[in-house]
């Protein structure tokens, strides 16, 4: 059902402009070269684009027409962004052509109180008389990296990835492209829900269930609509799916300025921990923890046994302890065996802790991870383990790297990695996220990865 808005073979931009720096400029743009802003990733939509605008004769490189009445192709999918006052009158042409799917960008409705909401109304119901599902209004656009689509006019396409995101701020989706693409954390899909007039978020977690190149989601939620729909879908896709969610609008503050925003009531904070917890939605603290957690879960695997800590510098291991600690993670005690284990190897530094957190000292090279990740993933309680690394003049950071990717593939525990560093961390940090393993460069962020893959229910 969701398809169209996803895989369409034909979009329409209702108020396309040749004016840049516009919304209606930027969404052809997106269309026809995958983003306003240059980068690698952008690429053009493989299906045709019609710009539609009566009062002009040409956008870009493409024709203009006054109506979509006036397009003889079919039209799958299209985007209104034209004063608000205008959109029942281009529903109308909407139904006469037959279109299935309609993004309505343009803001004005029912974020903005009673008048608004009327408005939103009556596009609502011309949508139901021509059966035409309606994303919005009031959002940024949809977005498929592999379906080379980009309806939206945020600055350039994201990379291509297994998290779905679905938000109810477009804005946010804008600053997460660019911030993805430097992160290289890539996506399956992008939607901004808006007011949710028609389609909500529990439609998209229905739709996500089912794509097969979505492996997590992540939501930012302001307000839900149909809470009992919600809680029913969640809990069906959660038990295929993981979900995380942030939920806004938790102070007083918060919640006045939801209400203004999408035009949503964000209710009571409490209320939605429990309503989460009942759905199996994994909930989030922090804008950061969203990211971290949706990308973790997608890459690996949960485990209900504790973790153990492996680490070239005591103090971030010391951090990292206390993180888990505050965070409910079991630290798991290395056994007899395990120690005696890694004394028999001859790789490991006359004062190398012989505890958890294992600190393997600042000189320790990759055959001391090698040998400290094998024999501590050897021991039967042992659910998963996290590796710090802190850049020293010996750190063999490419090796380590190889040395973390090999343990998992052969032990399939989850990893998380904190790489402690930047410019020098790069290589690394890259070849880990090339091959799914998730890095951070904090023991905080690490530790608060690792506490969405301990299941301690």
């Amino acid at each position: 059902m969701l398809e169209i808005f996803f895989s369409p073979k034909s979009i329409a931009v209702v108020g396309a402009s040749s004016k840049p720096k516009t919304v209606g400029n930027g969404l052809v743009r997106s269309l026809l070269k995958g983003g306003v802003f240059s980068a690698a990733t952008n690429k053009p939509f493989k299906g045709k684009v019609f710009a539609i605008n009566p009062f002009l004769k040409k956008v870009l490189s493409l024709k203009c027409y006054p109506s979509i009445l006036d397009v003889k192709s079919t039209i799958d999918l299209v985007v209104i962004a034209v004063q608000s006052k205008l959109v029942p009158k281009i529903m109308e042409e909407c139904i006469k052509k037959r279109v299935r799917g309609v993004v309505i960008v343009a803001a004005g409705f029912s974020e903005l109180g009673v008048e608004g909401k009327k408005l939103e109304e009556e596009v609502l119901r011309l949508a139901k008389k021509g059966k035409i599902r309606v994303l919005g209004p009031n959002c940024l656009g949809i977005m498929r990296p592999s379906s080379r689509l980009n309806a939206t006019f945020g600055p350039c396409m994201a990379l291509e990835g297994n998290v779905a995101f679905f938000s109810q701020s477009g804005a946010l989706i804008d600053s997460l492209i660019d911030w993805s693409i430097d992160k290289q954390y890539g996506f399956s899909a992008l939607v901004s829900l808006g007011n949710q007039a028609d389609l909500e978020v529990s439609d998209f977690l229905e739709w996500a269930a089912k794509d097969k190149k979505t492996k997590s989601i992540a939501l930012y939620i302001e307000g839900i609509k149909n809470g009992q729909r919600f809680l029913k879908a969640a809990k069906k896709v959660s038990k295929k799916k993981p979900i995380v969610a942030l939920k806004a609008g938790r102070s007083n503050m918060g919640m006045q300025a939801v209400s203004s925003h999408t035009g949503s009531l964000a209710g009571n904070y409490e209320v939605y921990q429990a309503a989460f917890r009942k759905a199996g939605v994994h909930a989030a603290d922090t804008w950061e923890d969203l990211l971290n957690a949706a990308k973790t879960l997608a890459w690996s695997k949960r485990t209900k046994k504790g973790v153990v800590i492996i680490t070239n510098g005591g103090g971030a291991g010391v951090l990292c302890a206390d993180h888990c600690e505050s965070l409910g993670i079991p630290l798991v005690p290395l056994k007899e065996s395990t120690v005696k284990a890694l004394d028999r190897s001859k790789k490991m530094h006359p004062a190398y802790s012989r505890r958890n957190p294992l600190d393997l000292v600042g000189d320790a090279l990759h055959d001391r991870y090698e040998v400290a990740l094998s024999t501590v993933l050897k021991q039967s309680d042992v659910g998963g383990v996290i590796v710090i690394q802190t850049l020293q003049t010996m750190t063999e950071g490419i090796e380590n790297a190889k040395a973390i990717i090999a343990a998992r593939k052969r032990f399939g525990k989850p990893i998380t990695v904190c790489i402690m560093g930047g410019k020098f961390s790069h290589p690394a940090v890259s070849l880990l996220l090339k091959e799914q393993v998730p890095v951070f460069d904090s023991p905080s962020s690490c530790a608060r990865a690792m506490r969405f893959l301990v299941d301690n229910d």
